[in-house]
């Protein structure tokens, strides 16, 4: 067993012998040990000088093993102690466990017992410890509407916000899929002046021309065949408050014309209408393409972008932040364990080292998609490597290198799927193929949406 870093422990038996000998032991095991004969020295000696661990025999003369145990969890409660009791006195031991003992060993016990429940029972206090540390750092961080992370791209990001936020200035966030661009907007949003108005999103990408125009600029009852009654647009929705363009860069040119001249005024006529309304918003967009390629293309307006990058920010890819992969994880761990009302509190160490090295190509969403799901699949009170989804390599690169052209298709589909919330025509869009072929490699692979 290796030494551990100024762990005392407290050894209470009245046979000398028996004392003597754990002492001689667990100082061997690189603790720091004392011993008392009796329950009043043991209080005296703890009185002075806090222990973390205690063996208490439960038959001693003045004061038994139960009664000083109690009278050690009154006053204190974190100290762990184990019971020794001999056999034939099991109904002892039992009490002792209700009364807060961790656990108890059976005279005549071997040594290697001995070191072995101490070691299990600093194991607990580790991990218990680092959830409550966890669970602090989480609540310290978690600072803008869910945005979670102390890497220093993180905390540049959270200080921009807050200078942003008070501005009326439009705000451009770039970033990839998943990294949280639309929890920025929301964000800054929640500390501007407007946030007590509306925060009205629109996905700029999940739309038609058409739809999106009326989405935008609502329509009058007639505009077209299914207008069966007149309808408010997100513009006027917005009024007072913040207008979150998502996938900005994905709008038609004749769109981007039409927005130009609404961001210049503010000014706009329903589809199938003839009066000019008017609408006070902030606009917020975001993309995860790159506007400047886009505009080199012509499939860009620079007047638009110019207008829309008064403020630029950028959003930080989660494999560019991996220490804050287990805040993330345990983030979203306390959220559906809570949401599913399941006893599932921690995470598996060699579970969180692979998502440690997992690169995340679909960020934060990823990620939360996976603690999802694993707390969906989970059956104790740790989330397991097994829990996991498969997309995630458990051997890096040199497991990856042994796989077959088909298993890397089958991986690289499902993460997709996952990424995309299980949406077939946004997976078949990334993956660059007919919603039709990806259906049947779904079929071939045995592979379902997330969701």
């Amino acid at each position: 067993m290796l030494p551990h870093k100024k762990i005392s422990i407290l050894v209470v038996d009245d046979e000398l012998i028996l004392r003597e000998s754990l002492r001689g032991w667990l100082k061997r095991d690189g603790f720091q040990v004392e011993i008392a004969a009796d329950g009043p020295e043991a209080l005296a000696k703890n009185a002075e000088n806090r222990f973390d661990i205690m063996l208490i025999d439960v038959k001693m003369p003045e004061m038994d093993g139960l009664t000083l145990l109690k009278k050690i969890k009154e006053t204190d409660s974190d100290i762990a102690v184990v019971m020794m009791t001999a056999h034939g006195a099991i109904q002892d031991a039992v009490e002792a466990m209700k009364l807060g003992a961790y656990d108890y060993l059976l005279k005549p016990f071997e040594l290697e017992e001995l070191s072995l429940t101490i070691e299990k029972l600093l194991q607990i206090q580790t991990l218990a410890m680092e959830n409550l540390i966890l669970k602090e750092r989480v609540a310290n961080i978690t600072l803008y509407e869910n945005l979670v992370g102390q890497a220093p791209a993180m905390v540049k990001l959270y200080e921009t916000i807050a200078d942003v936020a008070q501005a009326d200035a439009t705000v451009l966030i770039t970033g990839e899929t998943g990294t949280g661009k639309e929890l920025v907007a929301r964000a800054i949003h929640a500390q501007s002046p407007r946030c007590y108005a509306p925060f009205i999103a629109v996905n700029c990408g999940a739309f038609t021309e058409q739809l999106l125009e009326s989405e935008l600029f609502g329509h009058e009852k007639g505009a077209f065949t299914d207008a069966k009654y007149t309808k408010k647009g997100r513009l006027e929705m917005a009024n007072a408050g913040t207008l979150f363009l998502d996938e900005v860069g994905d709008i038609s040119m004749k769109m981007q014309i039409d927005l130009l001249r609404v961001l210049e005024t503010r000014e706009f006529i329903r589809v199938g209408g003839t009066a000019t309304l008017r609408s006070d918003f902030r606009v917020i967009a975001a993309t995860n393409q790159d506007l400047q390629e886009a505009i080199h293309k012509k499939t860009f307006r620079p007047d638009l972008f110019y207008r829309l990058n008064v403020i630029h920010l950028q959003v930080p890819p989660l494999r560019e932040r991996p220490d804050d992969i287990p805040l993330l994880a345990q983030h979203f761990l306390w959220r559906y364990a809570t949401e599913t009302n399941k006893k599932i509190d921690s995470i598996q160490p060699e579970a969180m080292e692979a998502m440690r090295r997992y690169p995340w190509p679909g960020n934060v969403r990823e990620l939360e998609n996976a603690i999802e799901r694993a707390v969906v699949v989970g059956k104790g009170r740790k989330i397991r490597l097994s829990d996991l989804p498969l997309v995630i390599p458990v051997g890096g690169a040199a497991e990856i290198e042994k796989w077959s052209l088909e298993e890397i298709e089958r991986q690289h589909i499902s993460r997709v799927l996952v990424t995309e919330d299980g949406n077939l025509s946004n997976a078949a869009k990334i993956l660059r193929i007919h919603r039709t072929t990806l259906y049947e490699k779904m079929k071939k692979y045995g592979l379902r949406p997330p969701h």
